[in-house]
C-alpha cells in the first residue's frame, strides 16, 4: 500500500510540473515509460538493479512511443 501512495504521488507531482508542459511528446513518453517502468519493478519486488533496469527500459520505450505519436 506504501508503494502505490508513493507512485501516486510522484505521478501527481511528475502531471503537475510546468516543466512538464514544455516538453516534447518523446520527452514526456521518456517520463511517463520511467516512472511506469520503476513502479512496476518496485511492485514486483524486483532488486535495486533490476528496478533500475526497468526505469531505463521503460524511459527508452516511452520516448520511443511518444516520438512516434509526436511525429503524427
Amino acid at each position: 500500500m506504501r508503494i502505490l501512495i508513493v507512485l501516486l504521488a510522484v505521478g501527481g507531482l511528475v502531471s503537475g510540473c510546468e516543466q512538464f508542459n514544455n516538453m516534447s511528446t518523446g520527452q514526456k513518453g521518456a517520463v511517463t515509460g520511467a516512472a511506469l517502468g520503476t513502479g512496476i519493478g518496485l511492485v514486483s519486488g524486483g532488486s535495486f538493479g533490476q528496478v533500475v533496469g526497468a526505469g531505463l527500459i521503460g524511459g527508452a520505450v516511452g520516448y520511443i512511443g511518444g516520438s512516434a505519436i509526436g511525429d503524427r
